[in-house]
């Protein structure tokens, strides 16, 4: 029934990380033993001070259409966070929120490419980047990276990939998949070349800033001459485990802001009025509020990067934020496991879920054709045992 549906979503590729869950909760249902380690979503509950600001806006009656843009105090909530946290200087009428960061990204898309219109994307890149620049006539320019390189692309690589077509450039720090984090030298260096191209802008996707092991965190528009050409997107579903709240949120120029608003209106209005409410605790909250999160993802960091350097062929860096790992696995391209003949990322991720039943995700999803995304948002026990199936069953 394809040829009754439209062009575009016959052409729209399907998230690769909700189909590998998919999948995996299916295998689950049969009564397989599977351990899902595709989807990046915190195992710890929403803290109980943020509940309590949920159960006070019920209580209050936020029942009703909020604002397109959001709440104004949300919004000055949202502003007050991005000069205490990134030095960025944000007025309320800069800062449109959104039913989650991934409709922050598609109101961005929507608004600012035109048919032909390109998109550099440093590689490995968030799965849904690639298919959100196509569904909205951009022209997506994959700058390919690698684990020697902790997945960080350079200036000259980015000056390479620069045309008179180019209009932006996306990318998230920390990464998702890579968990690689760009230091203020580096993207000063990268912020070098984007001067000299004035008409490109940037799409600075900080959804995991808090999530970080470096120490410290460099937002892309808080160096100088970036902030006018810098669409900063963030929100509170990983580092205050709401996913299921659906906030996201931009600050940008004042006019993409509106503009992003003009279609917002026209698509969902405001989000959800209850979870603005609770977000405006959030955002207010001292960072430090996080550190017991932070560190347990820090400690299954180290216990997953020290397995996995233990299992022979397995290229694995030492990630810097996230919680995500990324290892190269093109050593087992070509080579039959078990009766099984791998030719690629997807191959090792498919073997993994039937010899292992691990659920992971292929690198081709991120632009990535040589590795494999893990999530390491679970506990010491299973990430032990998923490390022990897959030691497994790559030696085999």
């Amino acid at each position: 029934m394809n040829h009754i549906l439209s062009d575009r979503i016959n052409n729209l590729a399907t998230s690769q990380t909700l189909a590998m869950a998919a999948l995996a909760r299916e295998l689950k249902a049969q009564g397989k033993d599977i351990i899902s380690l595709s989807l990046g979503e915190p195992d710890f509950n929403t803290p109980d001070f943020i509940k309590e600001a949920v159960k006070k806006a019920v209580d209050e009656n936020y029942s009703t259409y909020s604002p397109v843009e959001g709440y104004l105090e949300l919004r000055e909530a949202i502003s007050r966070k991005f000069k205490r946290d990134n030095g960025l200087e944000y007025k309320p009428t800069q800062i449109v929120v959104s039913t989650g960061a991934k409709q922050s990204l598609y109101n961005i898309a929507q608004v600012m490419l035109n048919d032909g219109d390109e998109v550099i994307l440093p590689a490995p890149y968030w799965v849904s980047y690639f298919e959100i620049v196509k569904l909205s006539g951009g022209v997506p320019v994959e700058v390919p990276t690698s684990v020697e390189t902790d997945f960080k692309i350079t200036p000259e690589q980015l000056e390479a990939a620069i045309t008179p077509k180019t209009k932006m450039m996306w990318f998230s720090s920390p990464c998702n998949p890579s968990g690689s984090v760009y230091s203020r030298e580096e993207l000063t260096a990268l912020a070098k070349v984007l001067e000299k191209h004035p008409n490109i802008y940037v799409v600075a996707d900080e959804i995991y800033e808090h999530i970080n092991f470096s120490g410290t965190f460099c937002s892309i528009g808080s160096i100088p001459g970036m902030l006018e050409k810098t669409i900063t997107v963030n929100g509170v579903a990983k580092a205050f485990a709401m996913t299921g709240y659906r906030i996201g949120y931009i600050g940008a120029p004042e006019f993409i802001a509106k503009a992003c608003t003009k279609i917002q209106g026209q698509v969902t209005s405001g989000a959800n009025s209850v979870a603005q409410r609770a977000t405006i605790t959030a955002v207010d909250a001292d960072p430090s509020v996080l550190n017991h999160m932070v560190q347990a993802f820090h400690t299954r960091r180290d216990l997953v990067v020290g397995l996995l350097k233990e299992i022979p062929g397995v290229k694995i860096n030492v990630p810097e934020g996230a919680f995500y790992v990324f290892p190269d696995v093109s050593s087992f391209f070509g080579k039959t496991l078990r009766g099984t003949e791998i030719k690629d990322a997807n191959d090792v991720s498919m073997y993994l879920l039937a010899e292992a039943n691990v659920a992971t995700v292929t690198g081709d999803a991120f632009g990535n054709p040589n590795c494999i995304r893990f999530s390491y948002a679970t506990s010491d026990d299973i990430l032990k045992e998923a490390l022990r199936r897959i030691k497994e069953a790559l030696t085999a």
